[in-house]
């Protein structure tokens, strides 16, 4: 009989052969096309309902540009995601290869149920640890910037979680779930929140005291001192129940972080935190100081960096949202072309994994300059129009020569686009910000 320890037969032995196995293992179990392509038209046309409902009801809407943000820092984590899934998949298949100390069959109807109840236990700690450890906050904090919430929130993800995440879900390859089970089971847990971020939907009764609901979702994502750190369950409520963590939804919710970050920025709202962490720790004086920065509660400073650096006391009261005074028809050109870009962006999920890693590291460059450039836009910086001119036009180059297998009208649309971009861009230049 094969020890558990054993080797899988016809996994191979030396490293380098176990990265490439695993590539293909890989390949092999989840070579299905990314099923976000798929959702991205339904949550595009469901923010837009939700944002008419609102108005209709005496609301604010979207918030064009937090909105832009949020769906910003979604496409930059898909596109990052392109690279860091082999990361996030191949240790989970790594671990189900070798170290499962079963083999459950995807074909029982038990196994998925479980799966997901399991899965969404293992997400719970994921989700707390996300908030109680600092190295942890600064990947998660992305999902919480946003100063309104709505449905474009949900869809404001991190694109550093790779780096420690798939620790936490780990004991489900041990159990001897599959990794199909595994991705399906986390997606349906992944879209199942989306619908939970909205001030639309009030409180439901019974359903509210066992499963995440928007009532109990828009109390974790307040900085009111009573609701601060609270129902982390991602479809349950059960185990916030259990843990101590639920509270209920009975006061105004005030929605953010307690460090701002205060940009459109995408790039810089994925490494803010990450940069006063690095900053804490660098001038800590006492090497455990500076350890500790990362692994304490977030917010937690040494006492020496505290009294050189000191910053002003948290107060909600305080809060003021950060819309800096742009001129509309500069943010109605962003909402056109964050419109424009998904076409790119749908494009580069289907044929990413097909592309020579050159050319899909470009591609994805060129992704990130976009939404780097409309956040930019959108806080009105100087250079600006600079950067986004710069954009279209190397959009325009690529699409001339880069492409030759496109079909001619598709080159010909684009470029028309890119070109009539350029030209708005030109008379964007004597656009004025509105008074604040």
């Amino acid at each position: 009989m094969r020890s558990r320890g054993a080797v899988r037969q016809g996994a191979p032995y030396g490293f380098r052969d176990s990265i490439r196995f695993f590539q293909r293992r890989c390949r092999a179990k989840l070579s299905l096309v990314n099923p976000i392509i798929y959702a991205i038209p339904v949550f595009l046309a469901l923010i837009a309902i939700e944002a008419a409902v609102a108005r209709r009801r005496g609301g604010t809407g979207l918030r064009l540009n937090d909105g832009i943000t949020s769906l910003s820092l979604g496409a930059l984590s898909q596109v990052t995601g392109v690279f860091s899934k082999l990361a996030m998949i191949g240790v989970y298949v790594f671990a189900y290869e070798h170290l499962r100390a079963t083999t459950l069959p995807t074909n029982s109807y038990w196994v998925w149920p479980v799966a997901l109840v399991l899965y969404d236990l293992l997400y719970y700690f994921h989700h707390r640890y996300a908030h109680e450890i600092g190295m942890l906050w600064a990947a998660h904090v992305v999902h919480h910037q946003s100063e309104e919430y709505n449905l474009s929130t949900a869809l404001r993800q991190t694109s550093t979680d790779f780096m420690f995440g798939w620790i936490f879900f780990l004991p489900m390859a041990v159990l001897g779930f599959s990794p199909t089970v595994y991705v399906v089971v986390g997606l349906i847990d992944l879209l199942y929140q989306f619908w939970i971020h909205t001030e639309q939907v009030g409180k439901l009764g019974w359903f509210d005291r066992w499963f995440a609901s928007p009532s109990n979702h828009r109390v974790h994502h307040a900085v009111n001192d009573k609701y601060l750190d609270k129902n982390y369950g991602g479809i349950f409520m059960l185990w916030d129940r259990l843990f101590g963590t639920f509270i209920e939804e009975d006061e105004p919710v005030t929605y953010g972080t307690r460090s701002p970050v205060r940009s459109f920025n995408p790039l810089w709202a994925n490494f803010d935190t990450y940069t006063a962490l690095w900053r804490d720790s660098w001038h800590a004086s006492r090497w455990s100081d500076k350890i500790k920065v990362w692994i304490k509660h977030p917010g937690w400073r040494p006492q020496d960096v505290a009294q050189r650096f000191p910053k002003a006391p948290f107060v909600v009261a305080d809060l003021r949202k950060f819309d800096p005074p742009v001129a509309p028809i500069i943010r109605h050109y962003c909402g056109l072309q964050y419109l424009l870009l998904i076409v790119p962006l749908v494009h580069f999920l289907i044929v990413a994994e097909t592309l020579p890693l050159p050319a899909s590291l470009a591609y994805a460059g060129w992704l990130t300059w976009s939404v780097y450039s409309l956040g930019r836009l959108l806080e009105d910086r100087s250079h600006a129009r600079a950067i986004e001119a710069a954009r279209w036009a190397l959009a325009i180059v690529v699409l001339a020569e880069g492409f030759p297998d496109i079909a001619p009208i598709a080159r010909g649309v684009a470029a028309a686009l890119g070109a009539l971009s350029l030209l708005a861009l030109i008379a964007l230049r004597s656009a004025r910000p509105v008074t604040a």
